[in-house]
């Protein structure tokens, strides 16, 4: 029984494929057999055009990079080498996996892979350390581990690289030959929606560009005038020409600031996210021209009140930035460390370049028994061409002159009251103004001291004044110094008990605007600091912005939507404190005047102009009563094109009002409404006055 439901059991288990096959004389598979699992089929027949992109061995190691050239040492110095290369490969990035072969001896072979979380990672390790000296017998080697094979495949016959194809984006300068020098200016609205771009004409602004969602969040102008800059989520984009057409984008996600160097070469975009801090390519440096990555860092602990991180030279040849008790320079185009290392500068709080020369100020902290110093070092020798100790230091603000003529140190100082158990016990602050004269033999320092609290300081940007604002509400006063070459510094004139709060000295110097912003509710003083008259003094309520055009004609003063929910304009001032035009405009936000290039005239041909200025006033003035008289007939122009389009509306209104007037009298029982309307506007009000004569009557007491 148990045979027959065995063989019952295996005859319905059998496959009729199979048995088939063995009917037809084809020997079935014994599975037992590993041969019988061997086909002839080839990968290129099974995969077909897919084989191409198979898998290959150099796949997944893009992040691998291989430095030759290290140190070989033994078992005894091995670990002192591999923190030293840990810690200087680190700085690009996070290292997963580590590997030094050794020989037979446990010798190291002088080469090692690291592996990064990243290839972006490893491919700035590779740019940024190749040729890198660890010691004068010791220079890195470094490449990809995907290097390999392209080098193993490289043709036996050179080609030369094709040209790529030249893109013409106009005169890039092309705002410059406007024939009445009128400026350039963005304006963003709408609560950031709109951004426009007008030309400063008179009587009326001409727009030149306006779009919806250009920028995400604001709009910046390079140094120059030369692009402008917009935000979006992916990056930021560059605009240049007449059409302001995109002249290159640069893929940074979520970009919150970006800085431009002084000559625009090079763009920094920084993405402010709190989780990316420690991703390497938190802060990149982009070549302007090509769009091409020239190096990234990571934000390490820099808040975003410190930006720019990064400060470059006037000739963009160098950039520096500190960190704790350390300031790194980069020159440029390598952007690798100047002499391959940093400064050790313990203590370094600050510092700032010259506006004109490659020379670097910054000041070191106070400690103990140490006194707080400050030191102008020349780049890229290191030389110290000056220092000066100082006291008693809290803080320190360096403000350079715009021609590089003269540097001042705000330092504020604690008041030294009396020595209790060897500690001494400050009260209250004072404040010195340490000025250096750059363009004099030894760089002598002068001093001046200011007792009150000072709220702000300022350089005229050409000239030898500067301006500050002391004191506290009510009795705010401002002074004004002059800097003479060879000689001290002197107080030419002080304004007692002035409602300010901000300096905005004219471009081209002279004239500045004492405003109360914001908190002092938009109060405005036109100075002439010539012979310090008091041109003019307005108020626009509530103001939070001022922003002088770049020829000093110009002030603008704005009630910004971002800072204030109401009342957005800009207003525009003439330089002697003149309203010439308000604007308000739905949600206002920003107004950036377009800069302009220094002159390329020089200081005697300036002069000459100057001395000359009354010989070319009288064809300028000439221009100008023709320019009034053409826009005032363009103004008449168009309301006399407005008045005939409202007749003409009014006549076609008319017309169709008529026509439907049988149709009314069918909906009104054939009542003409029209005639009693007409009735009641015809008919004359009459005013009639009474005189009522009005009584007195007197009471009189029991």
């Amino acid at each position: 029984m148990a045979e027959d439901r065995d063989s019952e059991n295996s005859d319905s288990n059998k496959n009729p494929d199979t048995e088939d096959n063995f009917e037809n004389g084809i020997e079935e598979p014994n599975f037992d057999d590993p041969e019988d699992y061997v086909d002839d089929v080839s990968d290129e027949e099974l995969l077909g055009d897919l084989i191409k992109n198979k898998p290959r061995e150099t796949d997944g190691v893009k992040s691998v990079i291989i430095v030759d050239g290290i140190p070989k040492v033994g078992p005894e110095r091995v670990e002192k080498l591999k923190n030293v290369l840990h810690k200087f490969y680190s700085n690009f990035g996070k290292i997963l996996t580590v590997d030094y072969p050794v020989d037979e001896n446990n010798v190291t072979k002088g080469y090692v892979f690291f592996e990064f979380a990243s290839p972006e990672s490893a491919l700035e390790a590779v740019k940024l350390t190749n040729g890198h000296k660890l010691d004068k017998h010791h220079i890195f080697k470094v490449n990809c581990f995907t290097d390999y094979e392209k080098y193993e495949n490289i043709p036996d016959e050179w080609e030369p690289p094709k040209p790529q194809p030249y893109v013409d984006h106009g005169n890039l300068k092309y705002f410059l030959q406007e024939p009445d020098a009128c400026d350039q200016y963005s304006v963003m609205f709408d609560g950031g929606a709109k951004t426009a771009i007008y030309l400063n004409t008179n009587p009326e602004p001409t727009l030149k560009q306006e779009r919806e969602h250009w920028s995400d969040t604001y709009v910046e102008w390079s140094p120059l005038g030369t692009y402008l800059a917009t935000f979006h989520p992916r990056g930021v984009a560059l605009w240049v020409g007449e059409n302001f057409e995109q002249f290159m984008k640069f893929l940074h996600n979520n970009v919150q600031c970006i800085s431009f160097s002084p000559c625009e070469k090079y763009l920094v975009t920084f993405s402010n996210i709190p989780e990316s801090r420690e991703d390497p390519h938190c802060i990149i440096i982009w070549d302007v021209r090509t769009g091409i990555k020239k190096r990234s860092f990571h934000a390490e602990s820099q808040p975003i009140a410190t930006w720019p991180v990064f400060k470059w030279s006037h000739d963009d040849k160098y950039f520096a930035k500190i960190s704790k008790d350390m300031l790194s320079i980069y020159e440029t185009p390598s952007f690798g460390l100047l002499g391959k290392k940093s400064f050790k500068i313990p203590g370094i709080k600050s510092f700032s370049w010259s506006p004109t020369q490659n020379i670097l100020a910054y000041w070191v902290a106070e400690e103990k028994d140490v006194p707080a110093r400050v030191t102008l070092l020349e780049i890229p020798s290191r030389t110290e061409l000056r220092a000066k100790n100082l006291f008693n230091v809290a803080d320190c603000t360096m403000s350079w002159q715009k021609s590089g003529g003269y540097l001042v140190v705000k330092v504020d100082r604690y008041s030294k009251a009396r020595k209790e158990k060897n500690e001494y016990k400050y009260s209250g602050m004072y404040y010195n103004f340490e000025i250096f004269h750059m363009r004099e033999k030894q760089i002598p320092v002068d001093s001046i001291e200011i007792k009150e609290n000072i709220t702000a300081f300022s350089w005229e940007p050409i000239g030898n004044k500067f301006a500050v604002i002391h004191g506290d509400t009510p009795h705010i006063n401002v002074s004004f110094y002059g800097v003479k070459a060879g000689g001290t510094v002197s107080l030419l004139k002080k304004f007692e008990r002035k409602q300010c709060n901000r300096l905005f000295w004219s471009p081209n110097g002279q004239f500045i605007v004492l405003a109360g912003l914001r908190s002092m509710s938009g109060k405005f003083e036109f100075i002439d600091t010539s012979d310090f008259t008091i041109m003019a003094q307005n108020e626009h309520f509530m103001a939070t912005d001022i922003e002088w055009d770049p020829t000093g004609r110009y002030v603008v003063s704005g009630i910004s939507w971002w800072m204030h929910k109401v009342d957005n304009a800009f207003w525009l001032w003439s330089f002697q404190g003149k309203i010439l035009r308000k604007h308000d405009l739905e949600r206002f936000c920003q107004l950036v005047w377009r800069p302009r290039p220094p002159t390329l005239l020089s200081e005697d041909r300036i002069k000459e102009i100057k001395k000359n200025l009354k010989k070319y006033s009288a064809q300028f003035d000439i221009k100008d009563r023709m320019s009034l008289s053409k826009a005032s007939k363009e103004i008449v122009e168009k309301r006399r094109k407005l008045m005939e389009d409202f007749r003409n509306l009014r006549q076609k209104r008319i017309e169709e009002f008529l026509a439907k007037k049988k149709f009314r009298l069918e909906l009104r029982n054939g009542i003409d409404t029209d005639e009693l309307h007409a009735e009641a506007e015809n008919l004359e009000e009459e005013v009639v006055e009474f005189l009522v004569k009005e009584e007195s009557i007197v009471l009189e007491e029991d």
